[in-house]
């Protein structure tokens, strides 16, 4: 019989809870811990392009290659959401790393399974 688990975490002031079939302390628990981190990177991106953009009414025109922050947090996202379907859909989370296509977040992740 699976247990279930309760993970705490706050983003952005609010605390959230989120309960799980399973233990953390199981062998994904690493995984999760470093797929929080990256979000935590995407969140860092956005909350830096945004501090540029409203203290600069030319932003477009001075800041357009910091425009391409978006989609570098798109891609942090989307591949964090195909490892969490991956894994949730039975893939090994070594495995399922090893398909991330951004190369530093796949580094990260691997290292955090080690």
């Amino acid at each position: 019989m699976a247990r279930q688990a309760e993970i705490h975490t706050e983003i952005q002031g609010e605390s959230m809870a989120i309960v799980t079939e399973g233990t953390p302390e199981g062998a994904a628990a690493p995984l999760w811990q470093a797929l929080a981190h990256e979000m935590r990177v995407a969140r860092g991106l956005l909350e830096q392009l945004a501090g540029v953009l409203v203290t600069d009414e030319r932003f477009v025109l001075d800041y357009i290659d910091q425009l391409q922050a978006f989609d570098l947090i798109a891609q942090h996202v989307d591949e964090s959401a195909a490892l969490l379907d991956r894994v949730a859909g039975g893939q090994s989370p070594g495995e399922a790393v090893g398909q991330v296509r951004l190369s530093v977040m796949q580094d990260r992740l691997r290292a955090a399974l080690d």
